[in-house]
């Protein structure tokens, strides 16, 4: 939920700021938004359904900005979705407010016209947008004005998605194709380097939250590493997900470039089975 309040949020900036913390908002008008299912759009009209408009987003991300300059507070912005906030971070960035956003793989790979389907694992908040608004995002995340990927994961029941898209609730089971989609839509096809990609994956995020032992290989921190194969192949099947959700609208794309291997504080902890880590290891 968004914080409709802006004395509210004036007033969390300032409780924040005074911890040398920060806030994460979700940007969204509820007074415009409430009752759309889908971004509101040619794809909204023709399936007859309320649409969420672009400016219910862009209008708090601007008030964010503003409330956070007046304060000197750093406000995070969660995953952004219109070309119109994205230029409201890039002027704020560029008066040096001290704001940072993030792009999800969801966002940043389908837009809303696929929503003619009618598949509800592809309803989430804030919705899939116009190809226009996922281009200027493609753009922002090569230029720099989007800081971090995030996955926003919201595992549901097959049985909750299965209730159609006026009913079925928000949300996607991201965490376990993120890193694939990310290495096979933008690193793949040149739109950002590998590196940019760690980057925007682990350590821009550590930096973001003050995490100090987090992101880094230097000595002290904490081992926690993902290997990838930047060359493996595999076809998205949710059946073998390890989440107990399957509520991702990827099932059966073909992606190349995943990780084979996750050390968290210096143990293994995936693959699971032993004898798969020494084939992988090999």
């Amino acid at each position: 939920q968004p914080v409709s309040s802006s004395l509210i949020m004036c007033r969390a900036l300032s409780a924040a700021n005074s911890l040398a913390t920060l806030v994460i908002d979700h940007c969204e008008d509820k007074g415009l938004s409430e009752g759309g299912i889908l971004h509101e759009g040619r794809t909204s009209s023709l399936l007859g359904l309320k649409g969420i408009p672009s400016v219910s987003e862009e209008l708090m991300v601007a008030r964010d900005a503003i409330l956070a300059e007046s304060l000197s507070a750093r406000v995070h912005i969660a995953h952004v979705s219109v070309k119109g906030s994205i230029r409201e971070l890039r002027a704020a960035k560029e008066r040096g407010v001290r704001i940072t956003a993030e792009a999800t793989p969801h966002h940043l790979v389908l837009n809303d016209a696929a929503l003619v389907t009618a598949d509800a694992n592809l309803k989430v908040n804030p919705p899939l947008r116009a190809e226009e608004d996922r281009l200027s995002l493609v753009e922002a995340v090569r230029s720099g004005v989007i800081d971090v990927f995030a996955t926003d994961h919201a595992p549901h029941t097959i049985e909750d998605k299965a209730r159609g898209l006026r009913e079925a609730p928000f949300g996607i089971n991201g965490l376990e194709t993120a890193v694939s989609l990310l290495l096979d839509r933008l690193v793949a096809k040149g739109v950002l380097s590998l590196s940019r990609f760690v980057e925007m994956s682990s350590t821009a995020p550590a930096r973001i939250l003050g995490l100090d032992r987090k992101g880094s290989l230097r000595t002290g921190s904490d081992a926690d590493l993902t290997i990838l194969n930047l060359r493996r192949e595999w076809i998205v099947d949710t059946g073998s997900f390890q989440s107990l959700s399957r509520n991702s609208p990827f099932h059966g794309w073909k992606l190349r470039g995943a990780p084979v291997m996750t050390i968290v504080g210096g143990r293994i902890a995936y693959p699971f089975d032993e004898s798969e880590a020494e084939v992988t290891a090999a």
